[in-house]
């Protein structure tokens, strides 16, 4: 083990020195990182970090190169104090200093004027950093968090050490820091001068906090509209996503695998088709209206706009969320328990009342927190559907784009929503509290799971049924405009809309993408294929670290991982463009930038799957593993991993498919090079063009759809060494 852990020390000076010698230092401009490597002991542009330092003459790099001089002098020293003490010095002089240097010193010298005041204009200059700098930086850290276990912290576990900085390092970096530099303008007045007057006057009117719609008025004020929209969708989305999962895993099998399909479609789907499909239903000109005016005389009106159609939008959207929550916690309750209540002769109503619900409150809290965020934050089914009925991540999106332009509005209306997502993670909290749901424990269960009480069947039936019914009816109709010349008045089928975006010619070199769309589906499938599998591991580790591992901070690490959920996609977005379009980090106009923010935009779900999975999970497997001589990393991937499977795939479907699928986080981020599926549809919408954009919707969920089985078919399905149910109810189970 002494040797083990002495060679990870030594792998990771190692690295940081080739970062130093073998890697440009600073970000490219133009072209990728590779193209520079001929040029690493060249030019100031291309060049590793040495050079800049020596030949170049930015000496203020050298600070780095000093930092793991000093960590690997305590690498040849005995494991203990002294060593730790030797590894978090320089890891933290190194890191602290390369970072403060970054930025302190941008593209024109000093990057503050108080600077420039004090010490004068700087003859030196830097850009953003690049990979060499990024991996400098990363060895630092984990070298400083082994120093933070050889001094006695997580027990001493090196794994666990560096895995909880890095992490914490990355929450405060493309999370933490972005948003501040987004909500910092909420306490700047139109001089930009701090002042907490500014954050009231922007805040406190009528038109945020009015209960007017009470006392007989029109509308009430935005934030109590997102507050009630948010609680009833999060009702509603636990309700008929734990309704899915009990019918996908305790009803019969012939209905799973059309449940399945049929749950998971609308988080397949771009999000203005359902809106498009409710429209083609139930709007002025739809399907339900002209129905109604023929037969009984009704004239048609806007009803279904407002806050009624929000929440049956935001319903589809985010129910199947919480079915793949709660699917994976249906699975994991033992039947063994539910066997026992019905031995003592409680029958199946009794037992499920007593027994499985509660041991499905991890699941429940999770899948409503996850509800409540997603709405509060939902930016296209309010804009779409909503009419007059405005919610904080309109007023924000208009804040932003519109006439006004006032960024410091914007910054403030996020404020409530981070406050009411961070009252409700705290009465989450308050509710779950210490209370044990272990459900999987070390030793084999061979219980059948109980069948589901006639009631609760019925019940089930009678609501769920409907709802899967009504997604075929409102998918049919959103589709059908794909295939149809043009919608409303010419219905002639055509497959010229397919054609104009995905057309394949054969040309004087060979295939041709003739169509307008592959370029846009290429790099939206490149991007989230990328981003997906990072975004699951990332998460499902926080998750157990959040489950398994006891130190400072950990609440609000939590809450950091969980707040890009309650700040909208279009604050997120420009939140990135603040942060990462000067020194260090110049990413703005690059596809990495779209791929971080696909990854910590749809990293709560990851995470809170694995924390409702892992609450079921009993302590002994990891320290029966532990004491088999196991490493912490090795128990993570050999012992838990394979009995999180549910929340993997969770995690990793919807990763994949929101990266496909996403508007308003990335609108401001893409570019010519780097144009998204969305961003193109919302194009083709723009210029009225229905039917190109359905047909690319079309695709897109066909596409989806394949990947979704891919990965299923990939991560496989959790064994728990359980009997198949038996086709019969035992006889006592009435």
């Amino acid at each position: 083990m002494k040797k083990s852990t002495n060679f990870a020390l030594r792998l990771w000076v190692v690295i940081g020195l080739l970062g130093y010698l073998a890697l440009p230092w600073y970000a490219m401009q133009d072209g990728a990182w590779y193209q520079a490597l001929p040029g690493v002991l060249g030019g100031a542009d291309t060049a590793n970090g040495l050079v800049q330092a020596v030949i170049h003459k930015r000496k203020w790099l050298l600070i780095g190169l000093a930092g793991l001089v000093m960590a690997a002098a305590g690498v040849g020293m005995p494991a203990g104090r002294q060593q730790g003490g030797w590894l978090l010095a320089g890891g933290l002089v190194g890191s602290l200093g390369l970072a403060a240097s970054g930025f302190l010193i941008g593209a024109k010298g000093w990057a503050f004027a108080a600077l420039n005041t004090q010490f004068g204009e700087l003859a030196f200059h830097q850009s953003g950093m690049g990979l060499g700098a990024a991996v400098v930086l990363t060895s630092l850290i984990v070298l400083a968090a082994f120093g933070l276990a050889r001094l006695g912290n997580f027990k001493g576990d090196l794994f666990i050490a560096a895995s909880v900085v890095l992490c914490a390092v990355l929450l405060a970096l493309f999370i933490a820091f972005p948003v501040f530099k987004a909500l910092y303008g909420a306490l700047l007045d139109e001089q930009g001068q701090w002042s907490l007057f500014a954050l009231y006057e922007r805040v406190g009117n009528e038109r945020v906090w009015s209960l007017g719609c009470l006392a007989g008025g029109v509308r009430c004020g935005v934030a109590w509209n997102t507050l009630s929209l948010a609680l009833l969708t999060a009702s509603g989305t636990v309700v008929l996503g734990t309704m899915l999962a009990l019918l996908a895993e305790r009803d019969t099998r012939r209905l799973q695998a059309p449940l399945k399909v049929l749950a998971l479609l609308p988080i397949i789907t771009p999000p203005f088709v359902v809106g498009l499909g409710l429209i083609l239903l139930f709007g002025r000109a739809g399907i339900v209206n002209q129905f109604l005016e023929y037969a009984f005389g009704l004239e048609p009106t806007r009803w279904f706009y407002g806050m009624f159609g929000v929440w049956v939008a935001q319903m589809f959207a985010f129910t199947p969320i919480a079915f793949l929550i709660m699917r994976g916690v249906v699975q994991g309750v033992s039947p063994s328990l539910e066997e026992a209540s019905q031995t003592l002769r409680a029958d199946r109503a009794r037992t499920f009342r007593s027994v499985t619900l509660p041991l499905l409150k991890p699941g429940l809290a999770n899948a409503f927190l996850v509800g409540f965020i997603e709405s509060i934050a939902d930016f296209g089914n309010p804009i779409v559907v909503g009419g007059q009925f405005s919610v904080l991540s309109t007023e924000i999106f208009f804040a932003i784009v519109g006439a006004q332009y006032d960024q410091g509005r914007a910054a403030s209306l996020a404020w409530i929503l981070t406050l009411f997502a961070l009252g409700v993670f705290a009465i989450q909290r308050g509710l779950l509290g210490r209370k044990s749901y272990t459900t999987v424990g070390g030793k084999g269960d061979s219980g059948v799971a109980m069948a589901l009480p006639a009631g609760v069947r019925k019940v089930i039936y009678v609501v769920a049924i409907p709802w899967l019914l009504f997604t075929v009816v409102v998918y049919g109709f959103a589709f059908a405009g794909g295939f149809v010349r043009t919608w409303g008045r010419d219905y002639t089928l055509t497959l010229d809309h397919f054609r104009t975006a995905f057309a394949l010619e054969w040309g004087q070199y060979g295939l041709v993408w003739a169509g307008t769309a592959w370029n846009s589906l290429i790099t939206t499938v490149k991007l989230a294929g990328i981003a997906a599998p990072v975004t699951a591991v990332l998460g499902l580790l926080i998750a157990y670290l959040l489950a398994r591992v006891e130190f400072k901070g950990r609440g609000m690490f939590e809450f950091a991982a969980l707040l890009t959920f309650a700040i909208p996609g279009t604050v997120l977005g420009v939140s990135y463009i603040l942060a990462f379009n000067v020194p260090p980090f110049e990413l703005t106009g690059t596809g990495l930038i779209i791929v971080l923010c696909f990854m910590f935009r749809n990293l709560p779900v990851g995470v809170r799957a694995g924390t409702a999975a892992l609450k079921q999970l009993d302590r002994s497997l990891d320290e029966a593993s532990l004491m088999l001589r196991a490493s912490t990393l090795q128990t993570l991937t050999r012992v838990v991993l394979p009995l999180l499977k549910p929340a993997l795939v969770a995690a990793l479907i919807y990763s994949f498919v929101r990266g496909m699928t996403t508007v308003s986080a990335v609108i401001f981020l893409v570019t010519a090079e780097n144009e998204l599926a969305t961003t193109y549809i919302i194009g083709r919408v723009g210029n009225g063009d229905y039917g190109v954009a359905l047909a690319y919707c079309t695709v897109l969920i066909i596409l989806m759809s394949l990947a979704i089985a891919l990965i299923q078919f990939l991560v496989g399905e959790r064994r728990l060494g359980r009997r198949q149910a038996a086709t019969t109810p035992v006889p006592y189970a009435v």
